[in-house]
């Protein structure tokens, strides 16, 4: 079989949207005569926490962990948030916090951490695979962001050791929808798009999950992306867990719902049909991943 080193910031035990695409990815390549080994950090800062996860990892695969250092414990501090409280990815609150101690958290964020707050493990982990590329047989490198830190790593890789990379995007880089609230400077910000740029042109191949997402990084980048949509695993509706008989309307939403994602039409609209037919009121709405408080605080004055 061929070998593919995945560096992934997501893995298990870790749960999330940010795990699923290669824990898939990784769960079938053998199918394809691929063997997978998978780089990623011994002591993360787990949001969320899925043990359950560690069951779909292919039985015998190679998985290296590095230590990494991640500023958390003192955005923490900053926020008046405990130690033991998790900072979930992107631009959201799901409780009251100090406006002003975020706004100079996020300015930090912004414009301290480029690409983001896992830089601090580029250097170490470029060391530490250079080493292991050099005495390993790996055929091709993938890099999958956020967090961008994983492309970094990947870039520097393929600059040193001509390594063949496939960088995989599962959500944009400065076309992602908080990029605008990161209150950039304009240093900051041309730094955040030559690195996105020098990823997108000197990748082997780029693959991203939309073809407006494709055509964006077009736009910005001149190379379009390979879109590989976000799919599903059949063994994971193979037990009829869930109820066919079941009259109750459910409507979900999987994955971060931040401010901006926010459907404010969709709450109107549900509110006037209630109004007009009252049994409406039985629908049951889902939000599996973490959800900014205005969702519900919008959701609940409407009713």
């Amino acid at each position: 079989m061929k070998k593919a080193l995945i560096i992934t910031y997501y893995w298990p035990p870790m749960g999330g949207g940010g795990v699923q695409r290669w824990l898939k990815f990784a769960k079938y390549m053998r199918n394809f005569d691929w063997e997978p080994v998978i780089y990623t950090p011994k002591n993360a800062d787990i949001a969320n926490f899925d043990p359950s996860l560690e069951s779909q990892i292919p039985n015998n695969i190679e998985v290296i962990r590095t230590d990494i250092w991640e500023p958390f414990d003192a955005y923490k501090k900053v926020l008046g948030k405990s130690k033991d409280e998790k900072i979930q990815p992107g631009f959201l609150q799901e409780s009251n916090s100090n406006t002003i101690l975020q706004e100079i958290s996020v300015w930090i964020r912004g414009n301290l951490f480029i690409p983001d707050a896992k830089k601090y493990w580029i250097k170490p982990s470029v060391s530490y695979l250079k080493n292991y590329l050099k005495s390993n047989d790996i055929d091709v490198v993938i890099s999958t962001g956020p967090p961008h830190t994983n492309h970094l790593i990947a870039l520097d890789l393929k600059r040193e050791l001509g390594m063949k990379w496939l960088a995989d995007f599962r959500d944009p880089w400065t076309n992602i929808d908080y990029y605008s609230k990161l209150m950039l400077s304009s240093w900051a910000d041309k730094k955040h798009r030559k690195l996105e740029k020098s990823v997108v042109l000197e990748a082997d191949e780029v693959v991203t999950v939309s073809w407006s997402w494709a055509d964006d990084f077009a736009g910005k980048c001149g190379r379009k992306p390979i879109v590989i949509t976000n799919g599903y695993d059949p063994d994971d509706f193979s037990n009829g867990s869930y109820n066919r008989d079941s009259k109750q309307l459910t409507i979900t939403h999987i994955g971060s719902l931040n401010s901006d994602r926010n459907p404010h039409g969709f709450w109107k609209a549900l509110a006037e049909a209630i109004k007009e037919n009252r049994s409406l009121r039985d629908i049951k709405i889902e939000f599996i991943g973490p959800t900014d408080r205005s969702v519900f605080e919008e959701a609940n004055s409407l009713g």
